[in-house]
């Protein structure tokens, strides 16, 4: 497939996606509401773009993603699905230069949806409406999840003949247990937010999408205006290390180095004063790390 040019600095270059930014926070919309938010190559690309550029803007704290109602995103779209199957074969439809948030912290992350846990800032998922296929993958893949009670979820693969997707055999398992991620992946069946509730998929769920996206906003907010930026990134590349490594003394070495760090920063120097002074602290915002995204 040739180049997708995709410039996220100018909105009217993105037709499948589209992202707001207020105060510290940016949304980031799946945006194919005639398609239900179906997933194409060009939405892969559009939205790698959007978030390689918000990685790179020191003022953005926290990422809020979901889809433009009704949907979060129904998954591949079938016009899509159909193209596999004419051609006999898997196509990203990705071009081979993209946009690379999240890269380069670990070489486990430098891959589709993992960079995720490489990204510089939390990402908030809001799912909001149907969330299926290669869309769960994707949520399952951020750091916070609310949902709206009445959003239906499926992992539709194996009700299309397909293996599990980008990673969800290695995400859902470490979410909800193996056994529950086992009903979920081989049967396809459809399930809603509420029913998932005491699984551990969600940090909140929600009575409808409206208050859905709400209250993911309102944590994002706090989160940014309480927590240092960068000992916030500092934390969630520990919390995704540790998921990879077994030996807890490693991980303790690693908290010891860079508290050691941390305390020579001009963050931490203001978290305390805030602390002592009895104020809210005002964080400095951090430098942006992958330039070259």
């Amino acid at each position: 497939m040739g180049l997708i040019e995709v410039d996220a600095t100018d909105p009217a270059h993105l037709t499948a996606t589209r992202y707001e930014i207020d105060g510290h926070v940016a949304t980031v919309f799946l945006h194919r509401p005639h398609r239900h938010n179906a997933w194409t190559g060009k939405m892969h690309a559009e939205y790698r773009s959007i978030m390689a550029h918000l990685e790179n803007d020191p003022a953005v704290r926290a990422v809020v993603l979901t889809g433009t109602p009704p949907a979060f995103s129904v998954g591949g779209d079938s016009d899509a699905l159909a193209g596999h199957a004419e051609r006999g074969g898997y196509d990203t439809g990705l071009p081979v230069e993209i946009a690379r948030p999240g890269h380069g912290v670990r070489p486990e992350f430098d891959h589709d949806f993992a960079w995720h846990y490489g990204f510089r800032t939390p990402i908030i998922a809001a799912v909001n409406g149907a969330c299926a296929g290669i869309a769960l993958a994707l949520v399952a893949f951020c750091d916070l999840r609310f949902g709206a009670a009445s959003a239906k979820l499926t992992t539709a693969a194996p009700k299309l003949g397909l293996p599990a997707e980008y990673g969800l055999s290695w995400t859902l398992p470490r979410l909800v247990g193996t056994t529950r991620a086992a009903d979920l992946l081989l049967s396809g069946r459809v399930v809603t937010v509420g029913d998932t509730a005491d699984w551990g998929l969600w940090n909140e769920v929600l009575p409808d999408g409206e208050s859905c996206l709400r209250r993911a906003r309102e944590y994002a907010v706090q989160l940014a205006a309480t927590t240092g930026p960068e000992a916030v990134r500092a934390t969630k590349q520990q919390l995704y290390a540790d998921l990879l490594r077994h030996d807890v003394g490693a991980s303790i070495d690693d908290s010891k180095r860079r508290m050691h760090e941390a305390m020579g920063s001009a963050e931490y120097r203001e978290g305390v004063a805030a602390l002592r002074e009895r104020r809210s602290p005002d964080f400095p915002d951090p430098t942006p790390v992958n330039p070259t995204s």
